[in-house]
């Protein structure tokens, strides 16, 4: 179950010439979200919330070891299992380490790769129901198809832990 007291944190990240991030809607960081402490199955506790919320095209993996970003869609990542340092932001952002229970959304454009991880890390992946997925590398010709998408990405109706009264709505709007 996500922990109503959850404060969460919010990262702008500049447009660094090849990785577009977002220039106007913060990553939010959910820290230590999901109590996954007596549950056997983390990750479906992570999938149900996510689908309940209306993120959907869900996906059980880790995370890619190079920098992407999707333009054309939001994103929403929470930790099953394990851990990892992950740069969001591109080569020039910001390293954080994520845990079981912390989740992550990233706005459309927002570069992230994993750099390091536990053997048992697990990340549930989710998206809006609004958008279309794209999977974007490090190039200047991506770079400037972005720069045309990320704007005309909707905003989501719900949070994916929250719903209707969740932290993301605030920060976005």
């Amino acid at each position: 179950m996500p922990s109503a007291g959850t404060k969460v944190r919010t990262f702008l990240f500049a447009d660094d010439g090849i990785i577009p991030n977002n220039p106007t809607l913060p990553l939010v960081l959910y820290p230590n979200v999901f109590d996954l402490t007596d549950t056997r199955d983390p990750a479906s506790v992570i999938e149900m919330t996510f689908a309940k919320n209306g993120w959907g095209d869900g996906w059980r993996n880790g995370i890619y070891p190079y920098v992407h970003y999707h333009s054309r869609i939001h994103e929403a990542l929470a930790v099953a299992r394990g851990k990892a340092t992950v740069r969001f932001g591109g080569n020039h952002g910001e390293e954080i380490d994520i845990a079981a229970g912390d989740a992550v959304v990233l706005p459309a454009g927002t570069g992230h790769h994993g750099l390091t991880t536990s053997s048992d890390f697990v990340l549930i992946g989710a998206y809006p129901p609004a958008g279309t997925y794209d999977l974007c590398l490090a190039s200047a010709t991506e770079r400037a198809k972005a720069l045309q998408a990320i704007p005309t990405v909707p905003l989501p109706d719900k949070d994916p832990i929250f719903g209707r009264d969740g932290p993301l709505l605030h920060a976005w709007r």
